[in-house]
């Protein structure tokens, strides 16, 4: 029988984490969905992790020969049935009334493409903390996720006739993947938010730091991609084009401001010249101690923006 909900995992090295992902899926309090997840080249104790859900005909398990995520990640959508997609990532988790409250909501409007959910933030050790940020826009988000990705990927729930109609992740992207396609997204359908913490955003486990670079470049890619190349410059209202690039400057500037004090003071000065102007200026009061003292500035729980 084809399910109604088909969930997609993509996971590599997540052994630690796995368990309780698949464990939040299977404490849905909605029955009829599947779990397909693409292993794509764990060398960790992912498949052991793995192998006692696989007693659950739900559950399916894939592996692949590291494909990257954003062609993991489509491998998992073809290879489901549902008519609608949820995903979740292998170092997160649900709380059991996630699926139940996203279908509603697509039920209610079918001009509704992406549904997401509140998040709570997940550290290593197991426990939780609130998420202080406002409730993310709704409706018709083409300005809103240019200028910021506000949505948490493993919160998100979508109709396959999304995919089938905007394509997948671009398997050029290694990075920023989820960006991409809500900018793809957004012209054609609108987005909903159930104003719940439903879903449980890991955190304190990677090092975001690592590619910050990369981020940025491919950030820049996707957002002049739009711009030109997809016409997306006269959707929007003035001054939120600047805005999408400031934004990503400044999260790359709070990210090193902990480690790198000038070259964050250089990225927030680049924030200043493209958008609006009390966000940089405030943070680059917050570096004139460390740069005046030359001691290092301190991190801090946006440390885990998307992008």
């Amino acid at each position: 029988m084809t399910p109604h909900v088909s969930v997609v995992m993509a996971a590599k090295n997540y052994a630690r984490f796995i368990a309780q992902a698949v464990e939040s899926v299977r404490a849905q309090t909605v029955a009829d969905w599947e779990l397909v997840i693409v292993d794509d080249g764990s060398t960790d104790a992912t498949p052991a992790a793995v192998r006692p859900f696989l007693s659950d005909p739900r559950v399916r398990y894939f592996r692949s020969d590291r494909l990257g995520q954003s062609r993991a990640k489509n491998l998992g959508e073809r290879l489901s049935r549902g008519e609608v997609i949820a995903y979740l990532d292998a170092d997160d988790a649900w709380l059991p009334t996630k699926l139940d409250r996203q279908l509603a909501v697509l039920g209610a409007n079918p001009r509704v493409g992406v549904v997401a959910t509140r998040r709570g933030f997940l550290d290593e050790a197991g426990a939780v903390t609130p998420d202080a940020s406002p409730l993310p826009p709704a409706g018709d988000v083409r300005a809103a996720v240019f200028a910021r990705n506000f949505v948490c990927f493993s919160s998100v729930m979508l109709r396959r006739q999304v995919f089938d109609h905007v394509g997948g992740f671009d398997p050029t992207l290694d990075l920023a993947i989820d960006y991409d396609l809500w900018q793809r997204v957004a012209r054609h359908y609108e987005f909903a938010c159930v104003p719940e913490a439903l879903t449980l955003y890991r955190t304190g486990h990677g090092n975001l730091s690592q590619r910050l670079a990369d981020r940025v470049a491919t950030a820049d890619r996707i957002m002049n991609r739009a711009l030109d190349r997809r016409g997306l410059a006269a959707d929007l209202p003035p001054g939120v084009a600047g805005e999408g690039y400031a934004s990503t400057y400044r999260s790359l500037a709070f990210v090193m401001r902990a480690t790198e004090v000038r070259t964050a003071a250089r990225w927030y000065l680049r924030a200043l010249a493209t958008g609006r102007t009390l966000p940089a200026v405030k943070g680059l009061l917050g570096l004139v101690k460390p740069l005046v003292r030359g001691r290092r500035g301190s991190t801090g729980p946006n440390a885990t923006a998307n992008r």
